[in-house]
Formats: structure tokens, sequence, C-alpha cells
């Protein structure tokens, strides 16, 4: 009887087909409830260069200071908003960059990574601010009629 001994890079690919968001067990679960987080999203525009009220209006992705984060995401505590970036820098999704100044200055940027992703997040943006007023009176023509 023969043995087959599956290499590294094969049970990589095996277990990147295996990721199966529907089942329970599923790490990249984990992955979407961050991922699907408003400061996430919002965090991932700003960075990306999508600070800009007007849908479809934007920079080019850039380096910010946490300061500048802070004021631009209007009602996020300085908790989460550190909690938020920690989390997405050990995802991979930011670069966090110390510059020795007086006093210290740090930055966050985008990796590749946070950037494909940014991509995906700023249609969910876009489309949100686009149609706020449709769900609106959506929710309200459902309230009148369901009470």
């Amino acid at each position: 009887m023969r043995s087959v001994t599956t290499t590294a890079a094969q049970k990589k690919a095996q277990a990147k087909m295996e990721y199966n968001a529907f089942l329970a067990v599923c790490p990249s679960r984990r992955l979407l409830d961050r991922i699907s987080d408003k400061w996430v999203v919002l965090i991932l525009c700003a960075l990306g260069g999508d600070a800009s009220p007007v849908p479809g209006t934007a920079d080019a992705p850039k380096a910010m200071r946490y300061s500048e984060i802070s004021r631009l995401l209007a009602g996020v505590s300085q908790k989460m908003l550190t909690q938020t970036l920690r989390s997405l820098e050990r995802d991979g999704l930011l670069a966090r960059t110390v510059t020795p100044t007086v006093p210290v200055t740090v930055s966050y940027e985008l990796t590749d990574l946070g950037l494909s992703l940014h991509h995906m997040t700023r249609g969910i943006r876009s489309w949100a601010q686009t149609h706020m007023t449709e769900v609106l009176a959506n929710r309200e023509h459902y309230d009148i009629h369901t009470t």
C-alpha cells in the first residue's frame, strides 16, 4: 500500500477550498463579522480616500494620523477606534507606521489587502448614502402597516 504525503502548499490549498461561511465552524465567519462593522467600513473608506460626503468623489488612498481618523469618524470613542485599528492591523488590512519625532508620529494606511477590501466597502457606503431616503420611507411604511 502506498502512502500519500501532502505538502504544506497542498494543505493550504485544501483548507482554502474548505472555507465556507455557511458552515458554523468556518473561520471566515469571524472575519465577516469584523469587516461588516460600521467602524471598519468607515476607517477603510477614510484611508482609501473616500472621506467626501458626496458619493462618487474620492481622493487617492492616503496615510492618516490617529487624530485625523478620530475627527473624521464622528461618534467613535477612543477605545473603539483603538481596538478597531489594532484588529485591522492584526488582520493585515492596514499598516501602522511610527516615526520617531517629538512627539512620536503614528500613521495608518491601507495595505494591498486592505485596499482590495476598501473597493468593496466603498460600494456599500455609497449604496447606503444613495438609498437612505428609500430605506427610511420603507421603514415608515412598514411601521404604519404592522402596528
